[in-house]
C-alpha cells in the first residue's frame, strides 16, 4: 500500500542553497539538446524542377533567368532557409550535480517534494492515480523517481496522465524544474534496508 511519508527528513543536499546561475546554465543546455535541429529547406540545386533555361538570354524585353528552380519563382528553392544544426552543448559532471542540487533545493523550498513508501506493493495504475490526487489535487504534472529495485513498477505509473517516471539515478535539473511535483521512492535513501538489517540482528 502506498503511503505518504510526511515526517520524512530529506538529506542535507536537498536543503543546500544552490547556485541559480549554474541551474540556469544547465536548463539552457538541456533545452538546447532537446531540439534536434533537423529543420531543412531545399535550395535551388535540390528542388525537383527542370534546370532548362526558360528563354533566350537576350531580345525578350524581360529579365534574364536561367531556370525555374531559382528562389524568385513559385516552387523554386529557398534562398536562406533553415539548415540542419548539430548542437554540442555539454555539462561536466560537477555542473550536472551542482545544478541538480540547486533544482532540488528550489523545489524543496516550494514544498513540492514528497516521499512515498510501499512502491514495491503497487499492483495497479488506479492505485497510483488515486494516490497522486491525494498528494496534490491541483498539480498539473508529476515526476516520479523510483529506486532501481522498484523500476518494474513503472508500468503501473506511466499510463497515468501527466506523469513521468524514471530511475532516480537518471534524474537531472531539467526534470526537477519542469516536472511539476516531485515524488521520490523512499527506497532511494536506503532507510528501509537499514531498518531491516537492524531488525534481523
Amino acid at each position: 500500500m502506498l503511503k505518504l511519508e510526511s515526517n520524512f527528513k530529506l538529506p542535507k543536499e536537498f536543503r543546500t542553497e544552490g547556485k541559480l546561475p549554474t541551474l540556469a546554465q544547465a536548463v539552457r543546455v538541456y533545452e538546447a539538446r532537446s531540439h534536434f535541429g533537423l529543420a531543412k529547406a531545399q535550395t535551388r540545386s535540390e528542388v525537383n524542377r527542370t534546370k532548362k533555361k526558360l528563354y533566350k538570354q537576350k531580345g525578350t524585353g524581360g529579365a534574364r533567368h536561367g531556370a525555374r528552380s531559382a528562389p524568385i519563382f513559385v516552387g523554386g528553392g529557398k534562398a536562406h532557409g533553415p539548415r540542419p544544426l548539430e548542437r554540442k552543448l555539454k555539462l561536466s559532471k560537477a555542473l550536472k550535480r551542482s545544478s541538480l542540487i540547486a533544482a532540488l533545493s528550489a523545489k524543496s523550498k516550494e514544498g513540492k517534494i514528497f516521499v512515498v513508501s510501499g512502491v514495491s506493493t503497487l499492483k495497479e495504475t488506479k492505485e497510483m492515480a488515486v494516490f497522486l490526487r491525494r498528494v496534490d489535487a491541483e498539480a498539473r504534472k508529476f515526476i516520479i523517481a523510483l529506486a532501481n529495485s522498484n523500476m518494474d513498477k513503472a508500468r503501473f505509473v506511466k499510463n497515468v496522465a501527466n506523469v513521468e517516471v524514471l530511475p532516480f539515478g537518471n534524474l537531472n535539473a531539467f526534470h526537477v524544474i519542469r516536472g511539476g511535483v516531485l515524488v521520490l521512492d523512499r527506497q532511494i535513501f536506503g532507510k528501509e534496508k537499514a531498518a531491516q538489517g537492524r531488525a534481523k540482528k
